[in-house]
């Protein structure tokens, strides 16, 4: 299969390998291939992939521990999915609220991780959250994992959002980056638990969702094996 033109992506097959994207920028460790997704088509694809995830497994306003809600709606799909609320942060191989399995993760959204994490091991889970006008995410590092060697990936879709990325310590400096629709983010390795965060979003920025807003999808390895 010839490699994709740069910043197309991958052709998201099921079970095919995707060929090496363009060469991401490294930022504090955290590598941004910027335009990894380009073509609209296949926006549009995985919006409509995302949208059918949603049917089964309702997008939820979480609740933090300290019983504030998030601003932001997630879902998941996958054998896990990331769950919030006074008991704490932890992954559940249900949804909270239908008490179903998560559904299985799409193709689409497999083929982006297989093209940039660099392991042959595919993820436990896919955490989708949806933000509006006035949704952000405060400086977090992703540890509820049991493994920390596998990369999380990250995916935007929709408007604009301001990543702020940190290092290991939260009072350690920061720097901030626009984040495009078709923007893809690897945190591995000396980035892997930096603190990050989305400190806004660029409200009707894109067209990709009809009534505005942004889906960020973030791919992760949950259990060792």
């Amino acid at each position: 299969m010839p490699p994709p033109e740069r910043g197309q992506g991958p052709d998201p097959h099921p079970g095919e390998e995707a060929a090496p994207p363009a060469p991401p920028v490294a930022i504090r460790g955290f590598l941004l291939y910027r335009d990894f997704l380009l073509d609209r088509a296949k926006q549009e694809a995985m919006v409509a992939d995302l949208r059918a995830v949603a049917g089964e497994a309702p997008f939820l306003r979480p609740m933090t521990a300290w019983g504030k809600p998030m601003s932001v709606q997630m879902t998941s799909a996958g054998r896990l999915g990331w769950v919030t609320d006074r008991r704490g942060y932890r992954y559940e191989p249900r949804h909270p609220g239908t008490g179903e399995a998560w559904p299985a993760i799409p193709d689409s959204i497999l083929a982006v991780w297989r093209a940039v994490s660099g392991t042959g091991r595919l993820p436990d889970s896919c955490l989708v959250n949806f933000y509006g006008e006035a949704a952000r995410m405060g400086l977090h590092q992703d540890k509820d994992e049991g493994d920390y060697r596998f990369p999380v990936v990250s995916l935007s879709l929709g408007d604009e959002a301001l990543f702020r990325m940190g290092g290991t310590k939260r009072e350690e400096r920061t720097e901030s980056v626009w984040l495009r629709s078709g923007d893809v983010v690897v945190m591995g390795g000396a980035a892997r638990l930096a603190y990050h965060g989305i400190d806004r979003i660029r409200f009707g920025s894109s067209t990709l969702l009809p009534q505005g807003g942004r889906i960020n999808v973030t791919l992760r390895c949950v259990t060792s094996s």
